[in-house]
């Protein structure tokens, strides 16, 4: 069996995304968030938004592509973390759940910025002679 990736569910960056994207919805589904549906709203959509930009570059099929979605992910994971500090200041994150979300976040960000500097490398050695 190849080392090659076919499905982007196979990919560890879009399954450690999905987890977080399931944990920023049901947190952003109770009570703390109920009156404030711009920050949950806005939370959910950049959560859904790694996941989809890592799916959208993959299944695009060139290196340039999936380097560029990757980026836009890994950006929509900062927004995350950023919106996540918005939740903890204005009281709707404990700090056990900031620092829980927050960890997976990094992890996620970590995780898509080595697949994108993999990607990065496949790219440039395409255009080698």
């Amino acid at each position: 069996m190849s080392g090659r990736v076919e499905r982007f569910e196979d990919l560890i960056a879009w399954q450690k995304a999905r987890v977080l994207t399931r944990q920023i919805y049901a947190v952003t589904r109770g009570e703390a968030f109920a009156q404030d549906f711009r920050l949950a709203g806005q939370l959910q959509r950049a959560a859904v938004s790694i996941m989809s930009n890592i799916t959208e570059g993959f299944e695009r099929g060139g290196r340039a592509e999936f380097h560029q979605f990757l980026s836009v992910a890994k950006s929509s994971c900062a927004e995350v973390r950023s919106q996540l500090y918005v939740a903890l200041d204005v009281h709707y994150l404990d700090q056990a759940s900031f620092e829980q979300l927050m960890a997976q976040a990094e992890e996620v960000g970590r995780i898509i910025g080595g697949l994108r500097a993999s990607a990065d490398r496949q790219r440039h050695q395409q255009k080698a002679p």
